[in-house]
């Protein structure tokens, strides 16, 4: 189950964008391997907030475009495919018999920022955006080379299944 939240009344949230919202996170869990019937939450936020987010959770006093905040741990350089593939989740683990994922917080302002600065559609930067925080949630990390190459590849694997316009 997938919650969207419009918390911002800076950019309009289209019913087009929920849509490659959701099917950008279904997508990507399917693709991961995510078979267990799951939540993620999406809070739609602008800069101001996000920023305050940013503080609060990581001690940096800036805006950025999206945070994501899983709900499961990951032992270092292990996705969800490669620890909870095969694991059996008791009731401890779910929420009313779905597997909470996590949260992700989206700065829509800092998306339209993005999207002019790179020259691409709005659309496209919150595909991509979405893609990255859900690839979060499921333990890929960007703090090493290494890692931040297997995230991008698997990032651009997912979008490029999509008919979004750069």
């Amino acid at each position: 189950m997938i919650f969207i939240d419009n918390r911002q009344n800076n950019i309009a949230v289209t019913q087009e964008l929920e849509i490659v919202i959701k099917d950008v996170i279904e997508y990507t869990l399917k693709e991961e391997k995510l078979f267990i019937d799951n939540e993620v939450s999406v809070i739609l936020i602008d800069n101001e907030e996000i920023k305050k987010i940013n503080s609060k959770n990581r001690g940096i006093d800036k805006i950025t475009d999206v945070l994501s905040f899983p709900m499961l741990d990951y032992p270092q350089n292990k996705v969800f495919k490669d620890v909870y593939i095969d694991y059996k989740f008791d009731q401890s683990d779910l929420n009313d018999e779905r597997l909470v994922i996590g949260d992700v917080a989206l700065s829509l302002e800092k998306a339209k920022e993005q999207s002019e600065e790179f020259g691409h559609s709005f659309i496209r930067e919150c595909a991509y955006l979405t893609v990255h925080s859900i690839l979060h949630l499921l333990g890929y990390d960007h703090m090493e080379e290494d890692e931040k190459n297997i995230m991008r590849k698997r990032e651009e694997e997912i979008l490029s299944n999509f008919k979004i316009s750069r």
